[in-house]
């Protein structure tokens, strides 16, 4: 039924599209540092966060508003200690661009990585199967790189729910976003040491849109904050049990 949508919606999907590319408010990723320390005393969690520009802060305006200071700052509370955390992140990359990026950037070691990854592979039509597999190859490259032992991929958002999109192209983009869900979490059940989440929130009215950025389109400070906490008890609670107690002080091979 989507696919014969697709098709016979097409020609109107394309200039919706491309009206929206055009009139769309452009947001800045979010300044500050790509790496740091949150907290004080022992490190007891490496984390690093690879993504589009979810990841990188876009509707905040700085990485402490933003996922990677918010997440930081909840995981060093949670364990009690320091967090060292790594940022490779940029606006419109699809997986297999973060793929490349992970592949060339210098990283730090990390015992967990989180993911914020697929809307533009959703609107890039890029097919589930090769989504996943990208997914495969990058967690591939954060574990022979940056020895990660866990891996959390954040669900691709509820795009069916983004206020400003019109539709149908919201419908379609929203039908793809949860098909995406779906495959991904199924996928995640061959692996003990892979995990996902959904991405906490959604537009149910359109007064909610108050807490998305100004473009209508990307998180705004507050939804940061909640997705931090879900990742941070997620990872405090189920991933960072699982990892040597010396994990902190390790080398990757």
């Amino acid at each position: 039924m989507l696919t014969a949508a697709k098709v016979l919606l097409s020609p109107l999907l394309l200039w919706q599209g491309a009206r929206v590319r055009r009139l769309a408010l452009r947001l800045p990723e979010a300044e500050g540092s790509r790496e740091g320390v949150a907290g004080t005393g022992r490190v007891r969690l490496r984390v690093l966060i690879v993504g589009d520009s979810s990841a990188a802060g876009v509707g905040a305006p700085t990485q402490g508003q933003a996922l990677a200071g918010r997440l930081s700052e909840a995981l060093s509370q949670r364990l009690g200690g320091a967090v060292v955390w790594q940022l490779v992140a940029h606006t419109g990359d699809t997986t297999r661009d973060a793929l490349i990026a992970l592949e060339s950037a210098a990283l730090h070691p990390a015992d967990v990585m989180v993911t914020a990854l697929g809307v533009n592979d959703v609107i890039s039509q890029v097919p589930v199967r090769r989504w996943l597999a990208q997914l495969d190859e990058l967690d591939g490259v954060a574990i022979r790189r940056a020895g990660v032992r866990q891996v959390v991929h954040s669900g691709v958002p509820p795009i069916h729910s983004f206020p400003l999109l019109p539709n149908p192209l919201r419908w379609v983009l929203g039908r793809d976003a949860r098909r995406y869900n779906r495959a991904l979490a199924d996928w995640i059940k061959r692996w003990p040491d892979r995990w996902w989440l959904p991405v906490p929130f959604e537009n149910e009215r359109m007064s909610d849109s108050i807490l998305m950025a100004d473009d209508g389109f990307h998180p705004g400070p507050a939804v940061y904050a909640l997705w931090a906490e879900q990742l941070a008890g997620m990872i405090a609670t189920d991933l960072a049990p699982r990892l040597p107690a010396t994990t902190p002080t390790r080398r990757p091979a």
